[in-house]
């Protein structure tokens, strides 16, 4: 006659034990490598041209707030305060986007030569215009740029992050000038006052970039910008 083999108690507890440890290892194991599949990748300016854009932004604005201290007069202080909160924003803006927090590509130009005239590719005058008229007949060629003439050949456009009306910020042109900023990707223009002094040749407020951006892209690659008044 065959005789059975039984387990006692305490080897059918040690047994179950071991199963529970081995399952519950594996289970671990699974989740961690889940976990690490699906963490998310921080992309950075070169990936991206929003997060380009958005780095861009956050440059300016520190270049800024270092010209503001290495210059500074009675208004600095209100101004570095300010910058400051548009860069806390921006790096906001940053990692809703997936972006480096903190990333920063300062995109100013210096003040630029003067240029031999270029074949114009201009709108079509109005009638008076090709009568005489208008400032570009009246100031033919001296100096500072003429109402209507092409500027900050070559500059990509990006947003300041500050609220309000529509404006621009320069390191060029004096509060009060006037400029046409048309996005030449989709068309769209539009025409703001110089409030202030950035580190850029043309800096578009939020409301400004809002009327010439296209969707979810924040920085404008190919832009002409006019002097306009």
């Amino acid at each position: 006659m065959s005789r059975r083999r039984t387990l006692g108690p305490k080897k059918k507890i040690a047994l179950l034990l071991s199963a529970v440890t081995v399952a519950g290892g594996g289970a671990f194991v699974m989740a961690s490598t889940s976990n690490a599949s699906q963490a998310p990748t921080t992309k950075s300016a070169a990936d991206s041209t929003v997060c380009q854009g958005l780095a861009t932004a956050l440059g300016n604005n520190q270049k800024f707030i270092e010209g503001q201290r290495t210059n500074p007069d009675a208004q600095s202080e209100a101004r570095i305060a300010n910058r400051e909160a548009v860069i806390a924003q921006i790096e906001l803006q940053q990692k809703a986007s997936g972006c480096t927090v903190g990333e920063s590509a300062q995109d100013s130009q210096p003040a630029q030569p003067e240029q031999p005239e270029q074949p114009a590719q201009p709108q079509q005058p109005a009638p008076e215009e090709q009568a005489g008229g208008g400032d570009a007949a009246q100031n033919p060629g001296g100096g500072a740029a003429a109402s209507g003439e092409q500027v900050c050949n070559g500059s990509t456009i990006t947003l300041s992050g500050e609220d309000g009306a529509p404006a621009a910020s320069s390191n060029q042109f004096p509060a009060g000038t006037r400029l046409k900023v048309t996005n030449l990707d989709n068309n769209k223009s539009t025409t703001v006052e110089v409030t202030g002094v950035s580190g850029s040749c043309a800096l578009l407020n939020n409301a400004a970039f809002e009327q010439v951006r296209e969707p979810g892209k924040f920085l404008i690659r190919r832009a002409l910008i006019e002097k306009v008044g």
